[in-house]
């Protein structure tokens, strides 16, 4: 063949490395991609995998060195969000894409969220009416999260400023990658010793991350761990948005882990605010009581004054002397003393008419201090013309 003017000549090995300089100049150092998991295998201590899409796939692998630190161990079928850059293999011109970490796409962690909430809301553990009250003042929780972590300083400092006599037990635990043996083997341990430490209830908490960070708690085996739990449980997990099959199995979810702490502990600034006002609140009452109290005692005392012996006997004794009054007003006496005489005929018997009496015949007059007889001279009627 004849060579064309113009046109670069190349060996195979010299075709391959220039492709290779130009993917390395060209192609970002790191990248992400969104891929499904297919046919993973080990072979030789590394991971070689093919990551597809519904229009093409390319080849992958974690070499040994890197299998370790993986925060999550594809499956076939499993979709995933890798990070990762090209290898390129000069010798035999074989592109490949090497695997630094994966983590399972938001649309696996949803399938995988709405596959378990199936599964278990048939049987009831989703049922709010199964849901258990928080107590009131717990004496002691235990504290479920990773330690040291933001989100552990602000429970611990929103705990101390809520109500400091609750007694705080914090249990680490990892809460990312497959890690759910881990969480559920800690779990077991608070339940354990919860009767000889007074736990009241127990928070599972983490703070921030993605939704696909929080796949860990969508586990159907946690959730069953969860919804037999013997304490109640509080969940804080992720934002406000975000809801796991743990949030949906617990107790009481709450929008953030500080959020958790604030549902279960009291407030003992609102608490003391409350208790002063129910104070004076019976303060009043007992004022208000004891005022009727007084003016029933005072009424029992009149009462008792009343009929008391001697106040009957002086009742008594106005009464007789109101009677003699009136006797005494009423009294023929009363009349003589006051100039009126009373006259009687001669054989005793009250004048009280001048037609009972003739001239001659003998009378008495009977005055206030004595008696006067005297003999009619005449006798006068009234007239009444």
């Amino acid at each position: 063949m004849s060579s064309e003017p113009g046109l670069p000549r190349y060996s195979v090995g010299e075709l391959n490395q220039a492709i290779g300089s130009l993917l390395e100049r060209g192609f970002a150092p790191r990248f992400l991609l969104e891929a499904t998991v297919s046919r993973p295998q080990l072979k030789r201590g590394h991971l070689w995998l093919t990551l597809v899409d519904e229009q093409a796939s390319i080849s992958g692998v974690v070499w040994a060195s890197q299998l370790s630190k993986l925060s999550h161990e594809p499956r076939e079928g499993d979709g995933v969000l890798v990070v990762g850059k090209l290898n390129f293999w000069a010798s035999r011109a074989s592109l490949c894409v090497q695997i630094l970490d994966l983590r399972p796409s938001l649309s696996a962690v949803l399938r995988q969220f709405e596959r378990v909430r199936d599964l278990l809301e048939p049987e009831g553990l989703l049922d709010p009416s199964r849901k258990r009250s928080l107590p009131a003042m717990p004496a002691a929780i235990a504290l479920l999260t990773s330690s040291p972590s933001s989100a552990l300083a602000d429970m611990l400092r929103t705990a101390q400023e809520r109500w400091p006599a609750t007694q705080v037990h914090v249990v680490p635990i990892p809460v990312q990658g497959p890690v759910e043996a881990q969480i559920r083997q800690r779990l077991a341990e608070v339940i354990a010793a919860a009767a000889g430490l007074g736990i009241e209830a127990i928070v599972l908490a983490r703070g921030g991350g993605s939704r696909e960070d929080l796949a860990v708690f969508d586990g159907e085996a946690l959730a069953r761990d969860l919804a037999i739990c013997p304490l109640p449980v509080v969940t804080g997990l992720g934002h406000e948005d975000d809801t796991t099959v743990a949030d949906l199995v617990a107790d009481y979810r709450a929008a953030t882990p500080t959020a958790a702490i604030v549902a279960l502990l009291p407030d003992r600034v609102s608490l003391s605010l409350a208790l002063t006002q129910q104070r004076q609140v019976l303060q009043q009452l007992l004022r208000h009581r004891l005022q009727q109290e007084q003016l029933r005692l005072q009424a029992h005392r009149e009462r008792l004054q009343q009929l008391h012996p001697l106040t009957l006997l002086q009742q008594l004794r106005q009464q007789l002397q109101h009677r003699l009054d009136v006797l005494q007003a009423l009294s023929p006496q009363r009349l003589l003393e006051r100039g009126f005489a009373l006259v009687h005929q001669e054989d005793g018997r009250l004048l009280r008419s001048v037609a009972q009496v003739q001239e001659g015949e003998r009378l008495q007059l009977r005055l206030a201090d004595g008696r006067i007889d005297t003999v009619v001279q005449q006798v006068s009627p009234t007239s009444h013309d």
